[in-house]
């Protein structure tokens, strides 16, 4: 085996131990698009709560429904676009270190979401969102398990992000004699 494969087809080079979160994402984002498919008719609603539906919807757009009314390229423009997501994110893990625990799982939480959709996609053309939000007359777009594990994850690299900020500050205060 080549040293370049033996560097990357190690299992847990960097933080690639965290990818079974992005496979648990997989798994349990197209297990309840499925049930969905199964058992809800297309646009129909089920009252869960007062402030909560599963309604089957059809996204051929992104987050909020942008680009849903295009003539189809949209479909294959984020295709592409969460595939190369995809591997930047994978190449990422595997850079950096296994203790950056938030690091990691908000990239593999990104990761899992992203391949959730892109699945869809594939295999249908659309999106299909089923988590629908609502206060009265006022309704959040709905969204799918895949949604909530980008929108958790990006959580996670923002915290991240913040707290190596702050420990930084605190380094240079430190060395610079606490002034």
């Amino acid at each position: 085996m080549s040293s370049i494969a033996k560097v990357w087809f190690t299992p847990t080079r960097g933080a690639s131990n965290w990818l079974w979160l992005s496979f648990f994402v997989v798994i349990v984002d197209q297990a309840t698009k499925a049930l969905v498919i199964n058992t809800v008719k297309l646009s129909d609603a089920i009252e869960l709560l007062p402030i909560l539906d599963i309604v089957y919807l059809e996204n051929t757009g992104a987050a909020f429904s942008i680009l849903a009314q295009a003539s189809g390229w949209q479909r294959w423009f984020f295709i592409a676009l969460a595939l190369g997501v995809s591997v930047a994110l994978m190449i990422w893990l595997r850079r950096i270190r296994s203790e950056q625990v938030l690091l990691a799982v908000g990239l593999s939480l990104v990761l899992g979401g992203a391949l959730g959709n892109v699945i869809d996609r594939v295999m249908h053309g659309y999106v299909v969102d089923f988590i629908y939000f609502h206060w009265g007359p006022h309704y959040f777009p709905a969204f799918n398990v895949a949604d909530s594990a980008i929108s958790i994850g990006a959580g996670c690299l923002l915290l991240d992000a913040f707290r190596e900020s702050g420990q930084k500050k605190s380094e240079r205060r430190t060395s610079d004699g606490g002034q």
